[in-house]
């Protein structure tokens, strides 16, 4: 508030006292119904002006800008073309008062005469009471010249259509309310940049931007839209009035970048272009900005070509009809001749003497966005008063507030274009044009940026002549060979490492080049692989040979065993029956076929009951196969050597049945252990995948190792206490040798688990359950071969060693043997 009453203090104190300017300058106003304000820098201040006292700027006095002017130029032609139009605003006429906004910060003058009514400013009226000199205000064309005061029209609503303005900053409608325009903004100048360097895969960029809103504006945008991209900021440099280019061009070849975007204003964009072609800077891309990708000095310089290739950002060029004409008409009048008397000093030019030619051929690249900015502005005072049938209604009191909220609802054609305005005040459709510098200094168009319906890049790579014959490479580190992932080095992505990825790991390249990935464990890969393949799934079925055999065989085992029972049933009281170990050969033989249950249950695919089945039988079954043969050792060895040495230990064993209570006890034991393992930890089906990396090798692992030890520890320890036992009657009687038998079963049983240990350690494919089933089965047919079958060959062929006289003589021989 403060700032703005010393804006009012000025206006009213100091204007008086300003010299008067004697060249009259008639093309800044034209009077009409009602006015459009109109802020064009013609004139540029130079920044090292320096006031020791508030004071107005003399704009007339600083360095003409010809592109400015032709931009001035086409906003008198579009009010003079509105004028003359019959369907648009019919009986009114539009006029407007340019001012020459040379200054950001020194040139308020005419800002506040634009705000002023009828002379005077009252800025702190209701709204709906205050209606300022003019209904809308066209400009200014800098984003920074536009923040300085923008605040002024903001707090009367007063619709400020800017052409030129492309700071995002103006989109948040919280702080500039009344701002429209009809320019695109920095997101979409920045987005086709950023396309036109993913287009041609460059990696490594410089980013010179300016001290200005426009270009910090632009610089975080890109870095924004960078971010997850393969591109990388390597340099980036702040163009000021004192720039040491020379050290800026050493920096940027010290870094190897060959990519330079330029987002600055015009007369930064030229001072370095001219420096680069004074220091012979050679063999670059530059990707020019809106303000100076067509620009008219820069492509015809001598020497401009050996700085590379120049891509430019910008609004296609549109021919507005009947602009020449206008210029070559108002160049023939003199203005001495259209003097109105006294004018404001930053109204004021000098600039009769101008060539049309010169008008005409400068830089086209706004001029439809001012044009646009005109008719914009004529179509909502033609809908606020209320025009229609040839005549508007001239009585309507246009409020600048009134003509804000038409503007927001434009939708109308100029030129074959849509133009309308989205929630933010931003133009709502449109497109941009890549444009190269061409030897003739032209600028062609090669590519397109549209907006609408939907974001579409297009380059035509026929179309561009690089420097070189071909398109240049912009990294920082050459590309990795296929399978290998990068490794970053140092703060920039694109400085990495290539680093291969090892087996069951891939790289996507497009997705992610900078990780391994692991595959699934369905999946496989080998050394630097881009991508996964399944592995194959193997098991042994029930239809496979091997299981068919070992099925077979174990059906056999079945059938021999129950055969031995009969045979035994039916010679119970014989003495080989009894030797044999009598009612205790039964349970032996029905453990042995109850554990062949085990065999079945190692093919097919596994299934957690599967894997249970696979072990449970044998391991319980098995141990009071054990723990007979134990005490059935133990008997053999009391009844020849221990009887008479500790009779009354042997007629305890006797009295109490102690061969039934050990083979209780080890069942029961073993039942407990196995119950409390398979509730800690069952088995379970197993995926291995180590081994093989294109297989899958499916089985069943036991359960927790401390959970399933305890009935392994049991059958070992079993089987130890068997084998001394049976070793210790290795000496009895030869055709009543059963420990001899006993002890040779167990060195076959032993024998088969190192075998199948051996083969379980070298080999781990498929088959190792076959050779699991086939250890199992051995260890069944080992007892019933060598124990149970020579006996059924004494009863069937050799009756008369099947006596009681034969066996007693056997005995009494072995007496006298240990007697003598």
């Amino acid at each position: 508030m403060q700032f703005f009453l010393a804006c009012v203090y000025l206006l009213q104190h100091f204007v008086p006292v300003w010299p008067q300017c004697s060249v009259p300058a008639s093309e800044f106003k034209l009077q009409g119904d009602f006015l459009i304000g109109g802020l064009f820098n013609v004139h540029q201040a130079s920044p090292s002006f320096v006031h020791d006292r508030p004071e107005a700027i003399d704009c007339s006095s600083q360095d003409f800008i010809l592109p400015s002017y032709r931009m001035f130029q086409v906003l008198r032609f579009s009010v003079e073309e509105i004028n003359n139009s019959t369907g648009l605003l019919p009986n009114v006429t539009l006029g407007y008062d340019v001012f020459d906004h040379c200054s950001d910060t020194l040139n308020f003058p005419g800002i506040l005469r634009l705000i002023s009514v009828n002379g005077s400013i009252q800025p702190w009226k209701q709204q709906h009471e205050h209606r300022s000199k003019v209904v809308a205000v066209v400009g200014p064309f800098g984003s920074t010249e536009t923040l300085t005061v923008a605040s002024l029209f903001m707090r009367s609503y007063i619709p400020m259509v800017n052409y030129g303005s492309s700071s995002s900053i103006f989109s948040k409608k919280s702080r500039f309310p009344s701002f429209l325009r009809t320019v695109h903004t920095n997101k979409d100048i920045i987005q086709v940049i950023v396309n036109i360097i993913r287009h041609f895969h460059w990696r490594w960029v410089a980013f010179l931007s300016s001290d200005d809103d426009y270009s910090k504006d632009g610089l975080e945008l890109f870095i924004k839209m960078i971010k997850d991209t393969e591109i990388c900021l390597a340099y980036r440099e702040v163009l000021k009035e004192g720039t040491d280019y020379s050290l800026m061009f050493k920096q940027i070849e010290s870094q190897r970048i060959p990519i330079i975007v330029v987002f600055t204003p015009k007369r930064y964009a030229e001072t370095l272009i001219e420096a680069a072609v004074r220091l012979n800077v050679t063999d670059k891309v530059w990707i020019a900005g809106d303000t100076w990708a067509l620009n008219q000095k820069l492509p015809k310089m001598k020497g401009v070509r050996n700085i590379g290739t120049v891509f430019g950002v910008s609004e296609p060029v549109t021919v507005i009809p009947g602009f020449n004409a206008f210029i070559y008409s108002s160049k023939k009048q003199k203005s001495c001749d259209n003097a109105e008397g006294e004018t404001f000093c930053n109204q004021v030019c000098n600039c009769s003497s101008l060539n049309p030619e010169d008008v005409i051929r400068e830089d086209p690249s706004y001029s439809f966005a001012i044009y646009t900015a005109a008719y914009a502005i004529a179509h909502a005072l033609h809908h606020v008063l209320q025009c229609d049938h040839g005549h508007c209604d001239k009585k309507i009191i246009a409020y600048p507030n009134m003509i804000l909220t038409a503007l927001k609802d434009s939708n109308f054609t100029l030129l074959d274009r849509l133009i309308q305005f989205d929630e933010s005040g931003d133009r709502k459709y449109g497109s941009y044009a890549v444009n190269i510098w061409t030897e003739s200094g032209e600028a062609e168009r090669v590519g397109s940026y549209e907006t609408h319906p939907s974001a579409h890049f297009y380059i035509n790579n026929s179309q561009i002549v690089w420097h070189k014959g071909k398109v240049p490479i912009s990294r920082c580190s050459p590309e990795c060979d296929v399978g290998f992932a990068k490794r970053q080095d140092g703060i920039h992505m694109c400085c990495f490492t290539c680093e291969v990825c090892p087996r069951e790991t891939y790289v996507n390249s497009t997705d992610d080049p900078y990780h391994c990935f692991k595959c699934k464990e369905a999946e496989w890969a080998a050394e630097g692989s881009t991508s996964c393949s399944l592995r194959v799934v193997e098991y042994v079925p029930f239809t496979d040979s091997s299981a068919i055999t070992i099925m077979a065989a174990s059906w056999l085992l079945v059938g021999l065993s129950v055969a031995t029972i009969v045979l035994f049933a039916v010679k119970y009281d014989t003495p080989v029956v009894k030797s044999a170990g009598g009612p205790m050969c039964f349970l032996i033989l029905g453990c042995l076929s109850l554990c062949s249950i085990s065999i079945f249950f190692y093919f097919g695919k596994p299934t957690p009951s599967y894997c249970i089945l696979r072990y449970l039988p044998f391991l319980l079954f098995y141990t009071p196969c054990l723990a007979s043969f134990v005490v059935r050792s133990f008997q053999i060895v009391c009844v020849f050597k221990m009887a008479a040495k500790f009779p009354r230990l042997y007629a305890w064993w006797m009295k109490y049945h102690g061969q039934w209570l050990v083979i209780t006890v080890a069942f029961v034991a073993q039942a407990l252990l196995l119950f409390i393992g398979y509730t800690y930890g069952p088995p379970k089906p197993f995926n291995e995948t180590f081994w093989y990396p294109d297989k899958i090798i499916l089985g069943c692992k036991m359960g927790h190792l401390e959970a399933s030890s305890g009935s392994l520890v049991l059958l070992a320890s079993l089987c130890a206490l068997c084998f001394i036992f049976s070793y210790m009657g290795k000496d009895l009687p030869k055709n009543y040798n059963e420990a001899k038998s006993i002890t040779f079963c167990l060195l076959l049983l032993i024998l088969t688990w190192i075998v199948f240990a051996t083969e379980y350690t070298l080999y781990h494919g498929k088959y190792i359950q076959t050779l699991n089933a086939l250890a199992v089965l051995c260890s069944l047919y080992w007892f019933l071969m060598w124990y149970f079958l020579p006996k059924c060959y004494i009863i069937i062929f050799q009756p008369h060693k099947n006596t009681q006289q034969y066996f007693q003589g056997l005995i009494q021989n072995y007496t006298k043997t240990i007697s003598n």
